[in-house]
């Protein structure tokens, strides 16, 4: 019962709060740049994205910390989505100060991600971790993918972006030093392709 009241609150405030980052977000004191409309529009859709992206890791650790009887994975998990909580609310105040909007489909991205987490962590631990791993890769490639196609000019959504993948690779890590099982082709195949239909509908809805 704890575990369900912990999800649910996680789920009310990641979709319908104001998320608050424990750390300064990399855009602080970062000018905002003079931007054409198509360049702040597609700033804005990246954001999006990656606004997306932070909902559905906040659904996956949720998940994942509420299966689990290993107290030192929960913690690592619950320290996990710490981070990505500054995430969430750093790709927030981008979208803000570019005037655009969180997808209208978060309620959906959380739910997808919350059924895969609880999927991955019933396996198995490390099977829990295999499905982090591969998540947080994908993930990495994706907002390298961002970097490059970014507008120069808008520095602090790409600082926001790098600090991100940095932390991103950094939890792939933890994870594949915690045991993490090595997931099958067809599975982590399958992972890309849904990540392939939410990242392009999410930089439009």
């Amino acid at each position: 019962m704890d575990s369900f009241f912990s999800a649910a609150d996680s789920a009310l405030r990641t979709l319908f709060a104001t998320p608050r980052a424990s750390m300064p977000s990399p855009a602080q004191g970062v000018a905002e740049a003079q931007m054409d409309a198509a360049q702040k529009k597609l700033s804005g859709a990246l954001m999006r994205v990656n606004h997306v992206g932070e909902v559905c890791a906040q659904a996956l650790y949720t998940a994942q910390a509420a299966v689990t009887s290993d107290p030192q994975l929960r913690a690592h998990l619950v320290a996990a989505a710490r981070e990505e909580t500054d995430h969430l609310a750093w790709t927030r105040q981008r979208l803000d100060a570019l005037g655009a909007r969180p997808s209208l489909l978060n309620p959906v991205w959380f739910a997808g991600a919350f059924a895969l987490g609880l999927v991955a962590a019933k396996v198995s631990d490390r099977a829990s971790l295999g499905f982090v791993v591969e998540t947080e890769n994908q993930v990495s490639a994706h907002l390298q993918s961002h970097l490059q196609r970014l507008p120069e000019a808008d520095v602090a959504s790409r600082a926001v972006v790098a600090r991100m993948k940095e932390d991103e690779e950094r939890h792939a890590a933890q994870a594949r030093a915690s045991g993490a099982l090595e997931l099958p082709g067809p599975v982590r195949g399958a992972m890309r392709a849904a990540a392939k239909v939410m990242t392009t509908t999410a930089h439009y809805v």
